[in-house]
């Protein structure tokens, strides 16, 4: 059975650095990763709205349970995931302007966007592993190193910068090449997953969306 390789990456990650992942590599970061969601992004590629220079090159789709203390000094205690897909049609926009060679998120994003825009700007995609992981991730965060735009988003949507040590765990999902992970993954297992369905009977009492047949699940 084959093993999972660790890699300690340092950030900002150097093109040779990505270049050695493989997909499937467990990540933990060590150096400045910042968070950015769906309003930073927005004012970024729709409205061109500079960004900060000290917010680094590896971005986080991410919701902190992040404060204000009463004397305004920021904490952040846990960071968790959020899904990467909703953020497909900023992607390519997002890595010119941002310079960011990782994107980290949950779930993993298209194949097509690995190729289409991760690709021409040589970064990679890390995702979270599992759900539940905002408290163990919240352990590598060293300190908050700044916040940005603050009062124009809020505290959730809003940039946190942080200084972080032993950061993850994360997968590898999408590589320089623009190969997916979960994508690969997903060809091996479909063809065998309507073989796990035959045989079974039909439920005695059916609540909505409960099926023996893939065809009529309801998503």
């Amino acid at each position: 059975m084959s093993t999972l390789r660790t890699v300690e990456l340092q950030l900002p990650a150097s093109p040779e650095a990505l270049a050695d992942l493989r997909l499937g590599d467990v990540v933990y970061l060590i150096g400045r990763v910042h968070t950015a969601r769906e309003g930073v992004y927005k004012r970024a590629v729709d409205d061109g709205i500079a960004l900060p220079p000290d917010i680094g090159t590896a971005s986080f789709h991410c919701s902190p349970a992040a404060s204000l203390d009463a004397a305004g000094v920021p904490s952040v205690g846990a960071v968790t995931a959020t899904a990467s897909f909703r953020f497909s049609k900023w992607i390519e926009g997002w890595l010119r302007v941002s310079g960011c060679n990782i994107i980290i998120g949950k779930g993993g994003m298209s194949g097509a966007d690995y190729k289409r825009a991760f690709v021409p700007h040589q970064a990679v995609y890390l995702t979270t592993v599992g759900y539940g992981t905002g408290a163990l991730l919240g352990r590598g965060i060293r300190r908050v190193a700044a916040t940005h735009w603050l009062d124009e988003l809020g505290l959730a949507q809003g940039i946190w910068v942080l200084d972080v040590e032993h950061f993850g765990p994360f997968l590898v999902d999408g590589d320089l090449a623009g190969n997916s992970l979960f994508e690969r993954e997903n060809a091996r297992i479909e063809p065998r997953l309507k073989a796990l369905y035959a045989g079974t009977r039909p439920p005695a009492l059916r609540r909505f969306g409960e099926t023996d047949r893939r065809e009529d699940e309801v998503i």
